[in-house]
């Protein structure tokens, strides 16, 4: 992936509402329509966003075309919520940073996400490793065999939700683990994406 520059929060919503109606319509927004995202009249102000944004290695520009914007990654951003626990459940620790979601990762942008770093080795037999990040769906319910943040009266922790005699149960995926029979439990979301994880 091209190297990028740090954006501003204003060129960021720019960029998110470039990337976000690429997505919707199949093709990119005018400057006029960028203007009205802006909430200005100028439409020198769009240019100036989307000249800043072809800078700093976001978009492409065909200044032939009326419609020639072309993000380079279709990039966006969740935020990184913390850590989940891939082995006992452990309190998620909140430490809020926004991090890119890589483009060959497709999440549909109408359900929000959220990001957090593995600590643990349960669930390496399907290829999620200490320190990866995980991209999650936000949702409360989930279906038997979803990969899901379950919060248990021991806190949160990354497993496979399953069933044992209509008991619902959360499985690990690597046989140093026990199967997790939880007294309570709320699901916070389901696994949808992996970054591989780093210093």
């Amino acid at each position: 992936m091209q190297d990028t520059k740090p954006l501003t929060a204003k060129q960021k919503g720019a960029l998110d509402f470039i990337n976000s109606f690429c997505r919707e319509k199949g093709y990119s927004p005018s400057l006029k329509e960028i203007a009205d995202f802006l909430d200005t009249d100028n439409l020198s102000t769009a240019q100036y966003y989307v000249e800043e944004l072809e800078s700093k290695g976001y978009l492409h520009r065909n200044s032939n075309k009326a419609r020639g914007i072309t993000p380079i990654s279709d990039q966006y951003t969740i935020p990184l919520l913390g850590y989940i626990a891939a082995g006992e459940p452990i309190e998620p620790i909140e430490n809020p940073e926004e991090i890119n979601v890589p483009s060959g990762i497709k999440i549909e942008a109408k359900y929000p996400h959220y990001a957090l770093r593995v600590k643990g080795d349960s669930m390496i037999d399907m290829g999620v490793l200490d320190n990866d990040i995980v991209l999650i769906k936000h949702q409360m319910t989930a279906n038997v065999g979803d990969v899901v943040v379950g919060i248990t009266e021991k806190g949160a922790t990354l497993k496979i939700l399953s069933k044992d005699n209509d008991r619902v149960v959360l499985k690990p995926r690597n046989q140093k683990y026990k199967t997790i029979i939880p007294e309570q439990l709320e699901i916070r979301g389901v696994f949808v994406g992996l970054v591989r994880g780093g210093n």
